[in-house]
């Protein structure tokens, strides 16, 4: 794309008496914006001299990314706002808590928030945060300065600093004097894990609503203390594309109010109006919908803003790059497009500064008084102690509120069986009303079935917590209110024993796992109950853990003691018991109680596997275990040692048949191998390997003439699965399954099904009718049925676990936790 230098002008206006003192970005970098890509602290570096050279801009430390890049924004206004800013915060705030009715919204300026590069390949637009900050600075830009008049505006310049530094400092060290435009260059082809996602390999703009990376913990502390009545995140997409902004395309979630669409047109017209002068191609109202609920677009809408994505052409593309149609495009460009749609998005505010405030005012009024949705009140079933409380934390870091009990019988559809029925709120049940400022929120992540009027959606379709989380729920039509604010604590009543058998605990819970692994860090002997027993009156399930005091003594004197410290310092209790005789079931020096192996797991990454999937594993490891992951090159796996690796993690992706092929002496001599999504391919009629895919009969019926030319770009319908949950039913008698029982919901991104194991356990099977909620065509749902998803094959002394599906989706698939740890600390 050629440049076309003099009609931009037209959207910076007539610079007037630029202060001197005040230095643009190529002033104070020392080249121009554009001919190079500026490092993240040399764009705080100029963040903060302005700051210092303007008072009327403010920056707000907001915390540090994992690889410790400090991260903040800038916000600014006009002098008479920026005096009275934090009131103009605390007037917002009390709007969005439907508590606003002495704010006089007249003199209330609209809040417009602009995120940059929350993909780190996405470079462009850092660049433009420094260009956008300079234009709002005082004197600069005597049109800016009137539209401040009506908005403050808050600037993030870099949502993702580590994965924006891994990609310039891959650029730079491989681009020469002068950049090299031919798209084959390897300047245009990043390395694996490549730099659009953070540290542990997340992408941070679908981690919003679910906040699991640290990054978004951070920033959505500080969202939910202005809550803007705008917010743009800025992106960019494939370097043949024109580019993209408001209003969006279909699917729209039903919850989106008529102002919401009306004003991502108005934006987009006035967007429109400056790339017309420019002669700059752009397209709107197609590919990116507003369904999925932890976007930068879609999160803001659901809390009350107007959402919007502006996509850039440019991945890849470097300081300068042929495109198809034989133009170029050059960082430059890609700059002035960004600044264009953000000082045409600042106008807009600007002039509808009122009613923008006024209809913000009017969501969360009407969000207490007339709650969306069919259901106003959702009751979660406490199920599961652990992941109850996990639900809460979730709930409170998004300001949704609720409560606990209420001792009384009413109805309410079933999420497990979809039919309404007659339940007893119990009294550590979780009671979410809907009578709330976040009652939208809290309907799109809670709602059992989202309606999507268009199936070419660009996420998963599917998130409902309950399922997500394992819990049984009930939506109510009635407003139903919790009479306790928080759960009632578990009682454990203390039992001591002088010289007790040994100790039983119980693993229902991924903190279970913690406690093994600080028992085995203690040179504690574990030992695991395949079967369940009755011993003092108290069954014990599967799966509960055994500590035997003598065999443990032999090499720790000192074990009572230990134990119970472990169980202060853990907060779990470790119940004594009397002797090895049970009252029912097998006595404890039955087989059946064998010794749990201490994992000594390795994880294979690098190119052609999925960096979403390693990352999963490796922030799994890192941050919730807190456990060692040797993290290996798929060339290392014909050098695997017991000794050091007796359990090796493939993520999803493609592997080598020649380095598969290694794998089986180590596994029949004692190793397991877990097999995650499309790794299970790569060992297809390879030994020791028993999997096989299942075929579905080709259809000689089908309409082959089904679709017209013009829905060439669309997905079959038919065949189309976007992210749909299904229920997996589990052997609950299997390691496999402990802590969940014999259900299990599991997000499906594909068609894949597997024919059972006929050596072995088909631990996860889908039976017929197992679709649940969710996008699945027709064909896919034919194929979704009767096969396995979840298998563990013995081979020789060691195991294969096939797992098809991502027990880890986005950190925020709580059960399938569950399901992961027990498959690394409990299935040998």
């Amino acid at each position: 794309m050629k440049r076309i230098i003099l009609s931009f002008l037209s959207l910076l206006l007539c610079f007037t008496a630029i202060q001197a003192q005040i230095k643009s970005p190529d002033a104070f970098l020392g080249y121009p914006l554009g001919t190079k890509f500026t490092s993240h602290h040399q764009v705080l570096a100029y963040f903060k001299y302005l700051a210092a050279a303007d008072n009327n801009i403010r920056l707000i430390n907001y915390g540090r990314s994992y690889e410790n890049r400090e991260l903040l924004v800038a916000v600014v206004s006009s002098k008479e706002n920026m005096a009275n800013l934090d009131q103009i915060r605390k007037n917002n705030l009390s709007l969005s808590k439907a508590e606003g009715g002495l704010v006089n919204i007249n003199k209330q300026p609209a809040i417009l928030w602009l995120s940059y590069n929350v993909h780190g390949n996405e470079a462009s637009s850092t660049e433009t945060a420094m260009k956008m900050l300079y234009s709002l600075a005082e004197g600069v830009n005597r049109q800016t300065k009137d539209w401040l008049k009506n908005t403050v505006v808050v600037i993030d310049p870099c949502l993702n600093p580590d994965g924006r530094e891994r990609y310039i400092n891959y650029y730079n060290a491989v681009a020469g004097v002068n950049p090299d435009a031919n798209p084959m260059a390897r300047e245009h082809t990043e390395p694996w894990p490549g730099g659009r996602s953070n540290h542990y390999y997340f992408d941070l703009n679908r981690d919003w609503a679910w906040q699991s990376q640290i990054e978004t913990q951070q920033r959505l502390l500080l969202y939910h203390q202005w809550m803007p009545e705008v917010h743009i995140d800025f992106h960019e997409q494939s370097y043949n594309e024109p580019y993209y902004f408001a209003p969006a395309a279909e699917p729209m979630h039903q919850d989106i109010t008529a102002f919401q669409r009306e004003f991502q047109v108005i934006a987009g017209k006035n967007n429109a109006k400056y790339f017309d002068k420019n002669g700059w191609q752009y397209f709107t109202k197609e590919r990116f919908d507003l369904l999925y609920p932890s976007y930068g677009d879609t999160y803001p809408l659901y809390n009350g803003a107007i959402g919007m994505t502006y996509e850039q052409g440019g991945i890849g593309a470097g300081l300068v790059v042929i495109t198809a149609n034989g133009d170029s495009l050059t960082l430059s460009d890609r700059i002035y497009h960004h600044l264009t749609t953000g000082l045409a998005t600042l106008e807009t505010v600007s002039d509808n500064s009122y009613k923008l405030v006024a209809e913000f005012k009017k969501y969360f009024t009407q969000a207490v008084a007339y709650p969306s949705g069919i259901y106003k009140t959702y009751v979660v079933k406490a199920d599961n102690v652990s992941r109850m409380k996990k639900m809460t934390a979730l709930l409170t870091k998004n300001n949704i509120k609720y409560a606990f009990g209420g001792d009384k019988t009413v109805t309410g559809f079933n999420f497990a069986t979809k039919k309404t029925v007659l339940f007893r709120v119990g009294r550590n049940d979780m009671v979410i009303n809907l009578k709330q400022p976040a009652s939208v929120l809290a309907n799109v992540l809670f709602e059992p079935q989202t309606v999507v009027t268009d199936s070419n959606t660009y996420d998963i379709t599917a998130w409902a917590l309950p399922y997500a989380y394992g819990l049984n729920a009930y939506g109510c039509k009635e407003l139903l209110t919790g009479e306790f604010p928080d759960m009632e604590p578990r009682k454990d009543s203390t039992i001591v024993l002088t010289k007790p058998y040994g100790w039983v605990l119980s693993w229902d819970a991924v903190e279970d796992a913690q406690v093994l692994i600080a028992l085995h860090r203690a040179n504690i002997k574990v030992r695991i109950a395949e079967q369940a027993f009755t011993i003092g009156g108290k069954i014990h399930p599967a799966g509960s853990l055994l500590i035997y005091r003598s065999e443990n003594e032999r090499v720790n004197k000192m074990i009572e003691t230990d134990i119970v410290m472990l169980s202060k310092k853990l907060k779990k209790p470790f119940i004594p018991i009397s002797g090895s005789y049970v009252e029912k079931g097998k006595d404890f020096g039955s087989s059946v109680y064998p010794l749990l192996p201490v994992p000594k797991v390795a994880m294979v990454a690098g190119t052609d596997i999925s960096s979403q999937s390693a990352g999963e594993v490796w922030h799994f490891f890192d941050r919730e275990l807190n456990y060692p992951l040797n993290i290996i090159s798929e060339q290392a796996i014909g050098s695997l040692n017991l000794a050091t690796t007796n359990v090796l993690i493939l993520p999803d992706g493609s592997y080598m048949r020649r380095n598969m092929e290694k794998l089986e002496d180590w596994i029949n001599l004692g190793g397991k191998v877990i097999l995650m999504e499309d790794a299970i391919s790569s060992v297809a009629g390879i030994k020791p390997f028993d999997i096989k895919k299942k075929e579905q009969p080709v259809n000689t019926e089908k309409e082959v003439f089904s679709r017209s030319y013009r829905e060439k770009d669309r997905d079959n319908s038919a065949d189309a699965i976007p992210g749909a949950i299904y229920r997996v039913t589990l052997d609950k008698s299997h390691p496999f399954a402990i802590g969940l029982g014999d259900t299990y919901y599991t997000l499906k991104t594909d068609e894949k099904i597997y024919e059972p194991l006929q050596k072995g356990w088909n631990v996860g099977v889908l039976k017929q009718d197992a679709y649940v909620t969710g996008i699945a065509g027709k064909n896919v749902q034919d194929k979704l049925s009767q096969g396995m998803l979840f298998g563990v094959q013995p081979a020789g002394k060691g195991n294969v676990v096939y797992l098809s599906g991502d027990l880890l989706f986005r950190s925020f698939w709580e059960s399938g936790k569950q399901l992961f740890v027990n498959t690394i600390f409990l299935v040998f």
